[in-house]
């Protein structure tokens, strides 16, 4: 582990504790009762405290020495520019799927940044392998009672496990598991499945290993997220991986289908989940909401359109107007896999009086890709497919495709570039509300 460094204030909430007694946006703390956080977490631990004395370094690189009387768990407000204060725990598997190794040379460095980090685990839900903790970790995990984590399991079989993650330890999966049952703490697990390698009959002895540990009151795996492979054309020539046919989607969401509704019987609840992409390649429709359950794996795809369409309907209802005072025509760009799912939300829109949606659906081209996710649009594929269209008055761009916090696309091409090069506004939005509030406010002319 690197060394500790000053946690960094990028943020100082409004009407907060930390405003009241005057923090400012770069300044750093150093140490809270004595200690120096190494992350989010340990500064979250040590600020619950009802006396705080804290060693601060301004911006100018002055010491302060402030104490803070407040109650006991009240937030201080303050926000940091990482959560991570001594570094990364960078990852050393050398899985063929990894999205890292897929891409292409040359572009920012933090794109290339491989974390299997147990503490971006607990606090964003980002999976990590287990494969490398060291002891003081582990122990870590215990005595913070950091759960749940998120576990990239792929399969139970040692051999299995190895020859994907290309790592010995891979293989201590199960002994791992156990060591979380024991000390009553959760896993939410996710299996990539890579054709050829841990589908099929590996799949089912995966999934059935993993639902021994979904029993007790505190059950060790919490779910299972089955997703399945995403390549790209930049990925290493000999990675023994092939793409997700239909063919093999439909069989996957069959077996998958029937083992869940095998747990469903046993536990009252499917505990393994097909993430939405599978419907999307098999072209088939996707499982009704009360299929979702209470949404465990919703970070993982698992649902998320589902719920999207359903919220999007009842906002709709909320905030959408009978009609525009003045004409609006927008351009919606989205990834060509949920271009039926999202057929209803464009007609809904369209039922505005004076507002027209048109949904432009691409596939990725600069990734290679015949189906894809919105998140992997990148500039090149909006200014390779959109030149020469009527974009109206803009284009409504989902902020799930951008670099997060920054306006830069994963092939490094900034927003702004590409509103430029197609002479057009870009809206860059997130969520729903941001949605249907852009598609409805004012025209501004410049």
């Amino acid at each position: 582990m690197s060394t500790i460094r000053p946690a960094q204030i990028t943020n100082v909430l409004p009407d907060s504790i930390a405003a009241e007694v005057g923090f400012d946006v770069g300044d750093a703390i150093v140490a809270i009762n004595g200690t120096q956080p190494r992350d989010l977490i340990d500064y979250q631990f040590l600020c619950a405290d009802e006396i705080l004395e804290l060693e601060v370094l301004d911006a100018k690189g002055k010491t302060h020495h402030i104490e803070i009387e407040k109650d006991y768990d009240e937030d201080l407000g303050l926000e940091f520019a990482t959560a991570l204060f001594d570094g990364l725990i960078q990852c050393n598997n050398r899985c063929p799927f990894c999205f890292i190794d897929q891409q292409p040379p040359g572009k920012r460095s933090s794109l290339y940044l491989k974390d299997d980090d147990y503490r971006l685990s607990f606090l964003y839900g980002s999976y990590l392998t287990l494969t490398n903790l060291s002891e003081k970790e582990w122990q870590r995990i215990e005595q913070m009672r950091l759960s749940p984590l998120f576990v990239s399991v792929h399969a139970t079989e040692p051999e299995i496990r190895i020859r994907l993650l290309k790592n010995q330890r891979a293989g201590e999966i199960l002994t791992q598991i156990k060591w979380f049952q024991d000390r009553r703490l959760q896993i939410h697990a996710q299996v990539v499945v890579c054709p050829g390698i841990n589908d099929g009959q590996h799949l089912e002895k995966t999934l059935n290993d993993l639902a021994s540990f979904h029993k007790g009151e505190i059950p060790a795996v919490a779910s299972v997220a089955v997703v399945p492979v995403g390549l790209t054309r930049f990925r290493p020539p000999e990675d023994e991986l092939i793409p997700v046919t239909r063919e093999k989607a439909q069989e996957v969401i069959s077996q998958v289908q029937t083992i869940s509704q095998q747990f469903r019987q046993k536990f009252g609840s499917g505990f393994a989940w097909l993430a939405d992409e599978w419907f999307l390649i098999a072209g088939e429709e996707l499982p009704s909401e009360a299929e979702y359950e209470e949404y465990p794996q919703i970070d993982n795809g698992v649902g998320s359109i589902r719920l999207f369409i359903k919220q999007f309907a009842s906002t709709a209802a909320e905030l959408l107007p009978p009609k525009l005072d003045h004409p609006k025509k927008l351009t919606w760009v989205v990834g060509n896999a949920v271009e039926q799912a999202f057929k209803p939300i464009v007609q809904r829109l369209n039922a505005v009086e004076g507002l027209e949606v048109n949904m432009q659906a691409l596939s990725s081209d600069y990734w290679g890709q015949n189906i894809s996710v919105t998140g992997l649009i990148t500039g090149h594929d909006l200014l390779l497919n959109l030149p020469g269209k009527d974009l109206g008055d803009g284009i409504l761009l989902p902020k799930v495709m951008l670099k997060n916090g920054e306006f830069v696309f994963l092939d490094d091409m900034t927003v702004a570039e590409v509103a430029d090069k197609l002479n057009t506004e870009i809206f860059p939005v997130s969520g729903i509300e941001e949605l249907i509030n852009t598609c409805i406010a004012e025209v501004v002319l410049v």
